[in-house]
């Protein structure tokens, strides 16, 4: 029998900012915060499409220190759809992001950090966007992420 890692399932952020963490994933991304295991520490799950892939830990009442940025772990990606609408609900809400492309044109990017300086990767397949505005910048004029 074969073996397999799978597909990412979650990624976990502790922070001394809960609401206003998850106020980003639900106002910016359009995540949905959902149920969650009544653990004894306070959290939230943050769902896209029927999937908890955002688990947050408040550690607001620990001696845990908040880590400025995602540490080691330089960004977090997710598959997305909606390339101009993400782009303006991250202009409404004065939100600063880049959004590239790829070299070869086939995938589009927004990059956008949450409050507690985490890097989401939003990755748009350019063919299936019917997009009007092509990104900011080439991947390669800047550098890669």
């Amino acid at each position: 029998m074969g073996m397999s890692v799978g597909v990412l399932d979650h990624f976990n952020i502790r922070t001394r900012n809960l609401g206003e963490t998850v106020r980003f994933y639900e106002d910016v991304l359009g995540l949905e915060k959902g149920p969650r295991p009544n653990f004894a520490f306070p959290g939230a799950w943050m769902y896209s499409e029927g999937k908890a892939v955002v688990h947050l830990v408040d550690i607001s009442k620990t001696d845990e220190p908040q880590k400025p940025d995602s540490g080691v772990v330089h960004h977090v990606a997710f598959v997305s759809t909606g390339f101009d609408g993400m782009k303006k609900r991250l202009q409404s809400k004065g939100m600063e992001f880049d959004a590239r492309q790829v070299p070869g044109g086939e995938l589009w990017q927004i990059f956008v950090n949450d409050p507690n300086g985490v890097m989401i990767e939003l990755n748009y397949e350019a063919a299936r966007e019917g997009s009007t505005e092509a990104p900011v910048e080439r991947l390669d004029d800047v550098g890669a992420r």
